[in-house]
């Protein structure tokens, strides 16, 4: 490795990730109101046409004949953005919950009040998948649990940050 490849390995910054719902009103309610995060772009039609930018870059992703879709960009407390999408096809598609299938099966936030929020995405019609765990019982106060929300999508949420989870050995 010469030193000019050295300078280009380096930790890249996560910018945002993109979920299918069945309803987008109902995501953008369930993600602002339950998990805080606030909007950057209210839900928007999108229409599959060639002569904007937009409309070309999702022909190169989705294909021809998707017709339109409705896009909601919101953003969480520390700027990574949650971007949410409605497709025609997406009012009775449930996610399947297949984590050994090859791909992303979760995403996860971070709330010191595990306990708070997992009840409040209970209250808000989504699902408490197991017991609160403790990372290092009786060690450290370092809390998870794995939720969904009202729409089948599975997450975690961490009481501390990743580094602080598994920098001395959650696998003791």
């Amino acid at each position: 490795m010469n030193n000019n490849e050295a300078l280009n390995i380096y930790p890249k910054t996560f910018s945002h990730i993109g979920i299918t719902v069945p309803d987008i009103e109902k995501a953008v309610k369930f993600y602002t109101e339950v998990l805080g995060f606030y909007v950057i772009m209210e839900p928007t039609l999108v229409t599959e046409e060639n002569e904007t930018a937009i409309g070309q870059m999702c022909i190169d992703v989705f294909g021809e004949g998707w017709g339109t879709f409705r896009i909601a960009h919101l953003s969480s407390g520390d700027k990574i953005g949650f971007e949410l999408f409605e497709f025609k096809e997406s009012k009775d598609l449930k996610p399947n919950f297949e984590p050994f299938r090859t791909g992303l099966f979760h995403f996860s936030v971070q709330d010191p009040d595990v306990e708070g929020l997992v009840q409040k995405i209970v209250d808000a019609g989504g699902k408490q998948r197991m017991p609160i765990r403790e990372y290092y019982p009786g060690e450290k106060p370092y809390r998870m649990c794995y939720v969904e929300d009202p729409f089948g999508t599975v997450f975690e949420i961490y009481s501390h940050s990743y580094e602080l989870h598994y920098s001395a050995g959650a696998y003791k």
